[in-house]
């Protein structure tokens, strides 16, 4: 017996509020068409004012509804503005991905003081920033659902991202310290660790000899594709699916932490 109706209520986001930033890019883009076309209207949020316009334009014409909203996620002012802009909108946030995102493969030695502040100021401190201002506004409410979008370099750590890899190990502190310290106000706070995705920011990185080395650590044997985030994006943004799920990292990896030799 198939019940349809089951399923929709489960996963059923209709109503909610989401905000994605990085939303432009292309994994955190399918999360925003995900998302919207659970129910949720969603607030693109990007660096890149023509990308998040853009993808907000795809869910609209799909008879979604989103707005774009450019913002540097290193910059409290325009977080705060994001976050002003979904109140005025829609009256508030209800689900928050974070999912900024920017890679090097520097070695170690040679790794810039400019270089190192560059990456963490995206890669961490930008998580930091909008947990801090769209979560007052959660547990103000009593609700709400964080999805931090982590990696496979946060631990064990991977060669050859060593300041993406520390900015994202960081990312899983941020996730459980705040799961714990707001899961009595409502607010469930959970990272997403995807493994092997190629996108802009990384595609570069992955020589011949780099992806002999990542297939080699991978039972599944191939690349994920975006689409096979989109299962997991869901259910940790729905209220009924993942009601007692906060803390946690959710790993999405082809079996790539399940390997050794």
């Amino acid at each position: 017996m198939t019940d349809s109706a089951y399923l929709l209520d489960l996963f059923n986001l209709d109503g909610k509020r989401a905000a994605v930033i990085g939303g432009g890019g292309v994994l955190a883009g399918a999360m925003s068409i995900a998302l919207a076309r659970a129910g949720a209207k969603v607030g693109i949020i990007d660096l890149n004012p023509q990308a998040a316009q853009a993808r907000a334009d795809e869910i609209a014409k799909a008879g979604g509804t989103a707005i774009a909203i450019a913002a540097d996620c290193t910059r409290r002012k325009d977080i705060e503005d994001a976050s002003a802009a979904m109140d005025k909108t829609w009256g508030g946030t209800d689900i928050l991905i974070n999912a900024p995102g920017l890679n090097s493969g520097t070695p170690f030695f040679e790794i810039t003081d400019a270089e190192w502040e560059k990456l963490i100021a995206v890669d961490l401190k930008g998580v930091f920033l909008a947990c801090q201002v769209f979560g007052k506004g959660m547990v103000a409410r009593k609700s709400g659902s964080i999805i931090n979008i982590s990696s496979a370099s946060s631990g064990p750590p991977l060669s050859k991202v060593f300041t993406y890899g520390v900015a994202k190990g960081g990312v899983n502190q941020i996730t459980q310290f705040l799961a714990r310290e707001w899961a009595g106000d409502g607010v469930r706070v959970n990272a997403l660790i995807p493994g092997f995705f190629p996108a802009e920011q990384n595609r570069k990185l992955l020589t011949p000899e780099r992806t002999a080395q990542i297939m080699a650590h991978t039972p599944m044997k191939r690349y994920g594709e975006s689409h096979e985030l989109l299962g997991a994006v869901l259910w940790l943004a729905s209220e009924k699916a993942s009601s007692f799920v906060t803390g946690a990292f959710i790993r999405v990896d082809g079996g790539f932490l399940a390997m050794t030799i």
